[in-house]
Formats: structure tokens, C-alpha cells, sequence
């Protein structure tokens, strides 16, 4: 059972229960009279790359910003250098850095979150809604909005949004929780890992080319 408030027990819990399911994953594609049917239909499916978007739609608004900070940047930094400049020259200098560093941060932040929402509809579709599967996933913002996603596309957003709800987050909640427990955060491995570096998940279910009788777990 998850405690509210004990955050590194409840991670562990999550990673064992998670660890479980993808143990099973293939049995119970094999073998579908395992899985435990309900009247609600899966919603029409939209295309993959829609699904890759929608997954990280916050941060390819971002990614919008950032494509449009570096290019007023250059502008000015271009600027700069031609006039002889060296204080406004140093000051967009790091500016177009910080702004095109980001776009590839960005990138590799949504491929990541599409990894996390690959994940997660599998094991809504395979299991059902379990609040132990949204565990590793609560922290962040954008982890949350791609687990959404999942849910959406499965017919069980309300569920979902209220399990969130009811766990104290809303929509003001943008700041990630490791930035604030974890001031060092940009030297830790978790950080890295987990935003930009998660592992390729490759999806257990074809969701397109499933029958129309088939029913949600």
C-alpha cells in the first residue's frame, strides 16, 4: 500500500510492483482469457507520432520558446560582434547557449516522456488502474502529462486525474519535486536518467490493430 508522505518506500513499492508486471507482460498478451475485461470500450486510437506529441506537449511548447529565443539571440549576438561589443557580446553569447543547449534537452525529455507513456498504457491496458503503477511518475509534471495521455487514449483520464487530485497536485504545479528536495539535482545520475535518458521501451500491445471487441483490463 502506498503512505502518503513516505516517498522512498513508496518508490520501492512501485518498482517491485512494476518489476512484477513486466514479468507477466507477455503471458498475458499470450494468453488473453487472463486478462480481466470491463463494458467500456478502448476510444478510437490516434496515430503514433499524434500520441509522441500529446505525450510531451509542454515541453514542445517549450521547445517553440526555445527555437525562437536562439534565433533573436543570434540576431543580437551577430550584432554585438560586428560593433566590437565585448560586454553585449558576452551577455548573448551565453544567452544562444542557454537557449540552444535546451532545445536538445527538450528533445531528449520528450523522447523520454513518450518512453514513460508507452510504459504506462501498457500496463493500464494489461492490469488495470492501479495508483501503484503512477508511482515513478508523480513527481514531475510532464511525467504526469504523459501518463495522462495513456489514460486518455484508454477511456480512464477521470480516473486518473483524480487519483492526482487527490494526492494534492493541480495545474499550478510546475516546479518538479527533485528540484526542490534536491538542490544538487544537476549532479545526480537520477536526474539524467530519468529525464533525458530513459531506455526504449518497445510497446507489448498494438493498440491500432487490436479487434473492436476488445475491452480495456
Amino acid at each position: 500500500m502506498l503512505v502518503p508522505g513516505n516517498n522512498h518506500r513508496n518508490q520501492i513499492e512501485a518498482n517491485q510492483f512494476i518489476c512484477s508486471l513486466e514479468a507477466s507482460v507477455c503471458p498475458s498478451i499470450k494468453q488473453p482469457r487472463r486478462l480481466r475485461l470491463r463494458l467500456n470500450p478502448i476510444p478510437p486510437q490516434p496515430a503514433s507520432w499524434i500520441s509522441y506529441f500529446r505525450s510531451g506537449r509542454l515541453l514542445y511548447t517549450s521547445l517553440g520558446l526555445f527555437l525562437l529565443e536562439s534565433f533573436v539571440y543570434w540576431i543580437l549576438l551577430e550584432r554585438a560582434y560586428n560593433s566590437g561589443d565585448l560586454l553585449w557580446f558576452g551577455i548573448w553569447l551565453w544567452s544562444f547557449g542557454f537557449s540552444f543547449v535546451h532545445i536538445f534537452l527538450v528533445l531528449a525529455d520528450g523522447w523520454s516522456r513518450y518512453q514513460n507513456y508507452k510504459r504506462v498504457k501498457d500496463q493500464l491496458f494489461l492490469f488495470g488502474f492501479n495508483t501503484k503503477i503512477f508511482a515513478p511518475y508523480m513527481g514531475s509534471k510532464c511525467q504526469r502529462l504523459a501518463v495522462l495521455t495513456a489514460a486518455e487514449e484508454l477511456g480512464m483520464e477521470q480516473e486518473v486525474k483524480q487519483y492526482f487530485y487527490d494526492q494534492g497536485y493541480r495545474w499550478y504545479h510546475w516546479v518538479p519535486q527533485f528540484m526542490v528536495k534536491d538542490p544538487l539535482f544537476f549532479f545526480q545520475r537520477y536526474f539524467w536518467s530519468r529525464t533525458f535518458l530513459e531506455r526504449q521501451y518497445s510497446p507489448r500491445v498494438d493498440f491500432r490493430k487490436l479487434p473492436k471487441q476488445v475491452r480495456t483490463a
